[in-house]
């Protein structure tokens, strides 16, 4: 029996995720937190400095640096410069600060994340949309159509990789064809890889977009935190990577005055996750993967329904169009699980199911979910 088997009663505490329906008879498996404890060595690191006394002002110290560019370098063979950091309190201010830094129209692709629809409007750019084209269910970049999708005023594009929800983690040659594509319209590419250590298929592994080149590096913004690995979004602890320093400085301007410093628990976490958290990551992946199995066959049982396969992430995209429900989210709701709908990732008709969750909770919401495919 693994650790992550024992479950953490989250009900009654400041969880997002499971207040959404207190009092009710839901299991939430919507926003992108797991139910799992933090590692080990993440709770005795913030034991050690609650235990300092003093919570002052604070930043990053040399320690904390080396584990972040120790961390790049040894998972994926990526070699950065410690000036290149830039801290944030959040993944999502990332997105919204490049919006606000690169002067022009933004090009993403749907479906996706919710801020990456909502940033370029908050910070009055104008968005443009691909959808990601999807054959012999795989998902992957419909080129023709990026091109449509790019005006003369494009200056930036938002990338997901791994890509949540669709759980696609991008090849080298998909990623060789978007950087290709960013240097013959000089785009800079905002990389959104907070899920980059969640990869659950042996076979791949994650390429840091501004690896690929020293000139695709040139123009990019690459955004990494330890939260969603490690499971401490809340905790808020994030960065960015900036090799060049004009794009760095018009970044951290359009940072000032409105973005705060990173919680020193946050960093504290940030460098024991990724200095001594290396063995219950790969019992995590290891469950994980288990978990993903377990809902693609259950999916995969059900008639009407369509879920691509998971490479990365915790998350399931799952087609229920053909079910013909007014509302998705709600009829789940009915039958006792707790969904992210579909419309909020530009993709109505659609659910994403969270099963980063012990497998007891992850059985019971399957099972849950069968009866509700059935009620339909």
């Amino acid at each position: 029996m693994s650790s992550l088997d024992t479950p953490v009663d989250r009900r009654g505490s400041d969880s997002f995720k499971w207040g959404k329906y207190a009092g009710r008879d839901i299991l939430p498996l919507w926003v992108a937190d797991m139910d799992f404890a933090a590692p080990p060595a993440v709770l005795a690191a913030l034991h050690r400095r609650i235990e300092h006394g003093v919570f002052g002002y604070g930043g990053p110290w040399p320690s904390l640096t080396a584990s972040v560019l120790a961390h790049l370098q040894d998972e994926y063979g990526w070699t950065i410069e410690p000036e290149w950091l830039v801290w944030l309190p959040g993944l999502v201010t990332g997105l919204n600060v490049a919006c606000r830094a690169v002067d022009g129209a933004v090009l993403t692709a749907t479906p996706i994340y919710p801020p990456f629809l909502s940033a370029p409007h908050f910070s009055g750019r104008k968005l443009n949309r691909v959808e990601l084209a999807r054959d012999d269910n795989r998902w992957h970049w419909d080129m023709a159509a990026m091109q449509q999708a790019t005006t003369a005023a494009t200056r930036l594009f938002l990338l997901c990789h791994p890509h949540n929800p669709v759980g696609r983690c991008w090849s080298r040659d998909e990623l060789l064809a978007l950087a290709d594509y960013a240097e013959r319209h000089d785009l800079v590419v905002c990389s959104d890889e907070i899920h980059c250590g969640l990869i659950l298929d042996p076979d791949k592994r994650h390429i840091p977009f501004a690896s690929l080149s020293p000139e695709i590096a040139q123009r990019s913004i690459t955004l990494m935190a330890p939260s969603k690995t490690f499971n401490i979004p809340g905790l808020g602890c994030a960065f960015a990577v900036i090799p060049n320093p004009a794009l760095r400085r018009q970044f951290e301007r359009a940072m000032h005055g409105i973005v705060p410093h990173v919680n020193v628990l946050g960093l504290a976490a940030c460098e024991a996750a990724f200095r001594d958290g290396g063995d219950w990551h790969r019992d995590l992946i290891t469950y994980l993967r288990g978990n993903r199995d377990r809902v693609s066959a259950s999916i995969g049982s059900l008639p009407g329904l369509r879920m691509a396969p998971v490479e990365a992430t915790y998350l399931a995209w799952i087609d229920v169009r053909d079910l013909c429900l007014a509302n998705p989210a709600a009829h789940f709701e009915a039958h006792g699980i707790g969904l992210s709908d579909g419309a909020d990732f530009g993709a109505p008709g659609w659910l994403r199911l969270n099963f980063g969750c012990p497998r007891a909770t992850l059985d019971e919401a399957l099972a849950r979910f069968e009866r509700a495919v059935r009620a339909a």
